[in-house]
């Protein structure tokens, strides 16, 4: 793993083929000052892939309001992104995919964040919470076979962000959703979890 959780994440500038059907440049230190999803996932036209786009741009809206971008990353062109969009996407859902898809040839971005599958030539399934600082919160890398729940990456994000929120003095137990009790971290519950825990 060549980057790790609460260090700055590594920066990277490649093209993106964008919803409005732009391709442009976009650079992960110009996205500062919002929460950022690097999504990556291994190729175009394959077969878990769409599912997972589909479902995490069926969230987009409420990440949106969360003050987050999502990226979508894989090693093919933004032209290929462009026609997987137009024939297969657009057609899972309307619209397709509402979030920038970003080349990434060779697997460049994909060695610095550690997802990259030299014996595949493909990027694995990673995902990557940033925050508003550039500090890498999580990580989770899936092998190709299993795809994941944007359910639960929108729970981690509000989970981060309320933790921010505090200043890191409530934390946030397992399953949690907001509104429900949170843990205060203090030599007063130190082997007494279960006492203030309500599953």
């Amino acid at each position: 793993m060549c980057c790790k959780v609460g260090a700055l994440a590594p920066d990277f500038e490649t093209d993106a083929y964008y919803p409005n059907g732009e391709v442009k440049k976009i650079k992960l230190s110009n996205l500062r000052g919002k929460w950022v999803v690097l999504f990556f996932y291994p190729a175009d036209f394959t077969f878990v892939c769409p599912t997972e786009l589909i479902d995490l741009a069926d969230k987009y809206e409420e990440l949106k309001g969360l003050n987050t971008e999502v990226v979508g990353i894989s090693i093919d062109t933004v032209f290929v992104h462009k026609v997987w969009q137009e024939v297969e996407l657009s057609k899972m859902r309307e619209g397709g995919v509402p979030f920038p898809l970003a080349s990434d040839l060779g697997g460049k971005i994909g060695q610095l964040y550690g997802v990259y599958d030299e014996s595949l030539g493909l990027d694995l399934r990673g995902t990557f919470i940033i925050d508003p600082d550039g500090v890498l919160q999580s990580v989770e890398i899936n092998n190709a076979p299993v795809g994941r729940n944007a359910d639960e990456l929108v729970r981690k994000i509000q989970a981060f962000q309320f933790v921010r929120a505090t200043g890191g003095k409530e934390v946030c137990p397992a399953k949690w959703q907001p509104g429900k009790p949170t843990l205060k971290p203090g030599i007063e519950i130190a082997g007494k979890v279960y006492e203030v825990y309500k599953k």
